[in-house]
């Protein structure tokens, strides 16, 4: 799957390098990760080692100079290859954009250098049991005492946790001047007293793990707020548009993945004269799985050329509509390459049936498919609101 007209020559050799970093490590290595209980240690050493975790970081902070664009290059190549680093869409996407972008130069110096070469790593914590999709009714709460901040709430799938070195938590903070209460982000550190994770047991096989937060009396110095107090909406935007592109890419990666298995199958499987592949009931099906693939890459493309531009809102409805684009056609795509191999679609030997779950991932993460067709019919459309 190449873009030659929509990519440049230096994306198109990204993809052929990360590509071949994936092939080293493949599906048996996230696989054998996944059940000895790990981490993709290995892989992240050698990613950062070759520069690609902190491709879209500032380069005076040892970062590439790219932006989203090249991220969401590698975390896409290396979910094709069936080895995708979910930490990418965390540590470097969010927090590190967040912090590039809004973060005092002490807090640059201090995150942007391990972040961009895998030294340390960063969660990102805003969803809560109670809130959803809506991020108006986060109730984490952050006082001022002391000269510091003090923070109480709970959140709940938050991924990685465990190795990371802090989360930029998303609480709320009262506005002095009328007293409501709007989004600010703190980095708080993993030994930070109060501050609590236990793990939630997931059907999901994955590398990374997902927990519930408790945050009871943690208390911060000034400096662990992130950027103006006063901009924290769009402090909290420049993240989670970043989150949405990188969801896309890694959902194409997985759809690629599942396709290329099946492709590979079609060709060769023989029941009758010819293999599978050359009867149209197995043929367009899978066709039609690479023309929503190839669709929704162009829409990531979209999206990340448009963040990288500066347009946040021009990315804002671009990295919605990428995002539920990839997740549909990943889901699709997975369902397809199963239905194709049969009965060996559901064994271990060829790795697809723990596809089915975790395809269905983007669908409802970082922000359900039902909440991105109301932004697009309010925000694109014009269509008045029913909450």
């Amino acid at each position: 799957m190449s873009n030659p007209v929509i990519e440049t020559e230096e994306h198109r050799a990204l993809r052929s390098s990360v590509a071949a970093l994936g092939k080293r490590y493949g599906r048996e290595y996230l696989a054998r990760t996944v059940a000895e209980g790990g981490h993709a240690d290995a892989l992240w050493a050698e990613a950062a080692k070759l520069g690609y975790l902190g491709v879209n970081l500032p380069e005076e902070y040892g970062g590439g100079g790219g932006g989203i664009a090249e991220l969401s290059i590698v975390l896409e190549e290396l979910g094709a290859a069936g080895c995708p680093l979910l930490m990418l869409v965390v540590s470097p996407a969010i927090c590190g954009t967040v912090i590039a972008r809004f973060g005092t130069e002490e807090q640059q110096r201090t995150w942007l250098p391990g972040l961009a070469d895998g030294t340390r790593t960063m969660a990102f914590g805003i969803t809560e049991p109670d809130a959803g999709s809506n991020s108006h009714r986060i109730t984490t709460t952050a006082r001022r005492e002391g000269g510091g901040w003090v923070l109480n709430g709970r959140k709940v799938f938050i991924s990685g946790v465990d190795i990371a070195d802090a989360t930029l938590i998303v609480g709320r903070t009262e506005d002095a001047r009328t007293g409501r209460l709007k989004p600010c982000l703190f980095i708080v550190p993993r030994d930070a007293p109060g501050f609590g994770r236990s793990p939630i047991d997931m059907e999901l096989a994955a590398a990374e793990k997902q927990f519930e937060l408790t945050l009871d009396e943690v208390r911060l110095p000034a400096d662990a707020l992130v950027g103006d107090e006063d901009a924290g909406l769009l402090q909290l935007f420049a993240g989670l548009n970043p989150e949405r592109i990188m969801t896309a890419a890694f959902a194409l990666g997985m759809g690629r993945y599942a396709l290329d298995r099946a492709l590979d199958y079609a060709r060769t499987r023989q029941v009758w004269k010819e293999p599978i592949g050359a009867h149209q009931a197995i043929a367009h099906p899978l066709a039609q799985a690479h023309i929503e693939l190839e669709l929704a890459r162009l829409m990531t493309q979209k999206a990340a050329h448009l963040y990288d531009a500066g347009d946040d809102m021009g990315a804002g409805e671009a990295a919605n509509m990428a995002k539920y684009a990839a997740a549909e056609a990943a889901v699709h795509a997975v369902d397809q390459a199963v239905h194709t191999l049969g009965g060996n679609g559901l064994t271990r030997e060829y790795g697809l049936a723990s596809m089915i779950t975790a395809a269905r991932v983007a669908r409802v993460a970082p922000v359900s498919r039902e909440m991105i067709l109301n932004f697009v019919s309010h925000q694109s459309l014009g269509l008045p609101k029913s909450y």
